[in-house]
């Protein structure tokens, strides 16, 4: 069955935002203990490329499988996770990128923010997905958290996006954001 990406954010209710996240089943790498450890012999460039042994992957399938077995630690690595194995992964920057963001409100009428990844996941920032900037405040980054402690970081436009709606609720040197009633930061510490 070929993969059909899902239509664009802004083609999209709320409620069928919520319904394309519920919809995609993700294994259930947090239960698994796997006694095999190892090296997968893979890294994901900081634009979201991903390569195995120094090749480029170009399936756009092999990708989206590859990154719902991510996870990362708390000492900052990164690993593919099975049933059998948790192999290391490279990863120069974040394992996503976020490559698109539309705002929405609730049935409350409080702002949500939507970002799509590369993978093709859509993750609504909040407090389970909180929004961080990091950087300096002449060069700054901002990282959306995704599952199971990894992060995609937002590219140039998206970037771009989030400030523009920002600066429409806050002033420059006050510059934040909210969404599912958590406010963000977007200036660097």
């Amino acid at each position: 069955m070929p993969y059909e990406p899902p239509p664009e954010l802004a083609a999209l209710s709320l409620s069928e935002l919520a319904e394309a996240i519920a919809s995609r089943r993700l294994p259930a790498v947090e239960s698994w203990s796997p006694a095999n450890i190892g090296e997968s012999h893979m890294r994901i460039a900081a634009d979201g490329t991903w390569f195995h042994e120094g090749g480029r992957i170009t399936r756009p399938a092999m990708v989206r499988a590859f990154s719902s077995l991510l996870t990362r630690d708390a000492a900052g690595q990164h690993w593919l996770v099975t049933p059998v194995e948790k192999l290391a992964i490279a990863v120069d920057d974040a394992a996503f990128i976020a490559t698109d963001m539309e705002v929405r409100s609730d049935e409350n009428g409080h702002p949500v923010i939507a970002f799509r990844l590369n993978s093709d996941d859509v993750v609504l920032a909040g407090p389970d997905h909180p929004l961080r900037a990091a950087g300096t405040p002449e060069v700054p980054a901002f990282y959306l958290a995704v599952r199971h402690g990894t992060e995609a970081r937002l590219n140039r436009s998206t970037y771009g996006q989030l400030i523009d709606h920002a600066l429409t609720l806050s002033e420059p040197e006050a510059l934040a954001v909210e969404s599912r009633g958590t406010r963000f930061s977007l200036l660097p510490a």
